[in-house]
């Protein structure tokens, strides 16, 4: 029975609303809504022109015509400020990677590296100049990010966790002035190293499980509970710490002691993936941390301040993705020549051939996504829609350059320790669940796109559905019909208007004929989106929220499209031969993809003609990047 007072029904949020009119439990619908609530809190904190419903994909899908501007981005400018910390932190990494001097004994990134890091300004890069910091635009940071991923992913993955999701990004965008000038300094230094305490036992997608408590005694809090999966966790690290507060979600900013005592320990536990990093288990027992380090949001909650860094964190995974599989690529080519099947090597064999194709297509389409989201961040849209696409396609990617390039073209020495795959194939996968699952992801984007069409037309039927007692609609009911007139007149209107809206042809002047194909299809695949977006809202009405599998289908469809329309945008600014046709590749593996329909013998072509560019050192993305040797070489006469 539903104890939901009328006032708080006014206050649900679109998918709590939807849920109980579906007939769900008040607890369901109250934990759903709650995390839906914490969304819309972090859209507020937007100016208007820059909220989802104002965002590239959005408008793209939902205003009739796609507004080409906003997925396109223009270059960067050829120098910054920050440009000569991030120069030294590279040059400490490579010099260390050289002399074998990254990792410790335990094989972990060595604190002397650490601490030569932090003078060279690599953990300040987002933080502003007046705090210490290097106040680094985030499209410069991003790039930045997958340079260093081709040296030592570890390094570049540290940087992420500190200054996206770890306790850089809650204090400098919600922390109080006194916060700022308290906190920020050190960690900008990186005296304070950070991490974000957010996973617990029963809380991971289901945010609204969290268990750990904070409870005010004098000048602290005293927070009791257990955390897991929280990388850069050790004694001595800082992390922002997400528990309950009073019945609702809060986030403090607790430094943890350097020696283990009753009030705090670190859960160790056997991990293959992070294994040059820390990722610990916190279990706290009235552990103290100052009132002072409490920060509040202008609005929501502990919810809104974890949501708020995800989309960084998410754009600066497929940064690194995008330098991970540089090293692959750049890895794959002296095996392929060095190993000879029938007295030829395999890099003259198509299937090879094919797949170093592929792989310098998904290194374009995650550079394309990199470039274009972080702009939008720096202009200052939230970018929930395309950071979510940025990273569901950047762990994909690297999913599948992984096992299905990388490790089947070397063949059985993939699993010899001492190999790029053996070493490190879980480093490889995990990030398919970081910042959030794909599919489950994919489930988000899928919300975040249909809410504002849901609220405008499907949520006043379902009202007046309730309202009217009707469980079941019939459109052959004439007395249904009637009743809901108003909600149907004004959905029917909108439709018609969907079905003789003019198509979108906009072109690009001067844009290769290979990559106008792809804008093209792109262009009418998010004309006909509208319509069957709002059919299968129509088709499923109530139950849509169980109809996961259709959701996450129609999700991806869309995802590929945008991932689509961006990449041979980006490749049309390069003006770069070998990096348009690399686009080109991946464009044309995505349309068959969305359409069902089988590779040409073009296709096979130019998959071949890229493959013999990159062989013979064409392909400026891989300039620079380090080539292992060769694991047991055998006699080649």
């Amino acid at each position: 029975m539903s104890t939901t007072t009328g006032s708080e029904r006014e206050q649900q949020s679109f998918a709590e609303a939807a849920l109980r009119l579906s007939g769900k439990s008040d607890e369901e619908a109250r934990r759903t809504g709650a995390v839906d609530k914490a969304d819309d809190q972090v859209e507020s904190l937007f100016a208007a022109q820059y909220q989802t419903v104002n965002s590239p994909v959005h408008k793209a899908v939902w205003d009739g015509q796609v507004p080409m501007a906003l997925f396109s981005p223009p270059p960067l400018p050829a120098t910054a400020p920050c440009d000569q910390a991030m120069e030294k932190s590279l040059e400490i990494v490579r010099r260390r990677r050289d002399a074998g001097t990254i990792y410790n004994e335990q094989g972990k990134i060595s604190p002397s590296v650490l601490e030569e890091l932090g003078s060279a300004g690599y953990w300040g890069m987002l933080i502003d100049q007046r705090y210490g910091g290097q106040g680094a635009p985030f499209a410069r940071f991003a790039r930045f990010l997958t340079k260093m991923a081709t040296m030592d992913p570890m390094v570049a993955g540290l940087a992420s966790v500190h200054g996206c999701i770890g306790a850089v990004d809650p204090v400098r965008s919600f922390g109080n002035p006194e916060q700022k000038e308290r906190l920020l300094p050190r960690l900008a230094s990186g005296a304070a190293l950070s991490g974000f305490a957010l996973t617990e036992p029963c809380a991971g997608s289901d945010l609204t499980a969290l268990r750990t408590t904070a409870v005010p005694v004098g000048d602290y809090f005293e927070v009791t509970g257990e955390k897991l999966f929280i990388t850069n966790a050790i004694p001595g690290r800082s992390v922002g710490l997400v528990c309950v507060l009073q019945g609702k979600p809060a986030v403090l900013i607790a430094e943890l002691p350097k020696v283990e005592d009753e009030h705090f320990q670190v859960v160790p536990y056997g991990l293959y993936a992070l294994r040059t990093g820390h990722n610990n288990g916190l279990r706290f027992n009235r552990f103290r941390v100052p009132k002072e380090n409490l920060l509040v949001p202008k609005l929501g909650d502990g919810l809104t301040i974890g949501y708020h860094g995800l989309n960084l964190g998410r754009i600066a995974l497929c940064a690194g993705a995008a330098g991970i599989m540089r090293v692959m690529l750049a890895n794959i080519l002296p095996w392929a020549e060095f190993r000879k099947t029938y007295g030829q090597p395999i890099n003259t064999r198509e299937l090879v051939k094919r797949r170093i194709a592929r792989l310098a297509g998904l290194i374009a389409g995650a550079d394309a996504l990199v470039s274009w989201t972080s702009w939008l961040i720096d202009q200052g849209y939230r970018g929930e829609l395309e950071c979510i696409i940025a990273k569901i396609f950047g762990s994909e990617s690297q999913k599948e350059a992984a096992i299905e390039i990388f490790m089947k073209t070397h063949g059985g020495r993939s699993f010899l320790k001492g190999h790029l795959f053996g070493d490190n194939v879980y480093d490889f996968l995990a990030p398919c669940i970081y910042e959030g699952e794909g599919e489950m992801l994919g489930l988000a984007f899928f919300k975040s796109l249909v809410k504002e069409h849901g609220k405008a037309f499907f949520e006043p039927i379902g009202k007046a559905l309730q309202q009217n007692k009707i469980r079941s609609f019939s459109p052959m009911n004439p007395g249904h019909l009637w009743a809901l007139r108003s909600e149907l007149g004004a959905y029917a209107k909108w439709s018609l208007g969907q079905r003789f809206s003019g198509r979108d042809r906009q072109q690009v002047p001067g844009m290769d004929s290979r990559l106008a194909e792809h804008v093209a299809f792109a262009l009418e695949s998010f004309h006909r989106a509208p319509r069957e977006i709002s059919g299968t809202m129509s088709k499923h009405q109530l139950k849509l929220a169980d109809r996961q599998c259709r959701m996450a289908e129609l999700s991806q469809r869309l995802q590929d499209t945008v991932v689509m329309l961006v990449t041979a945008l980006w490749a049309h600014q390069q003006k770069d031969e070998p990096a348009l046709a690399a686009a080109d590749i991946l464009c044309q593996d995505l349309r068959r993809k969305l359409t069902g329909k089988r590779p040409s013998d073009r296709y096979f072509r130019d998959a071949g003609k890229l493959a013999d560019v990159i062989i013979g050192g064409g392909f400026e993305a891989l300039t620079g990047i380090p080539r292992m040797d060769i694991l047991m070489k055998y006699e080649t006469k």
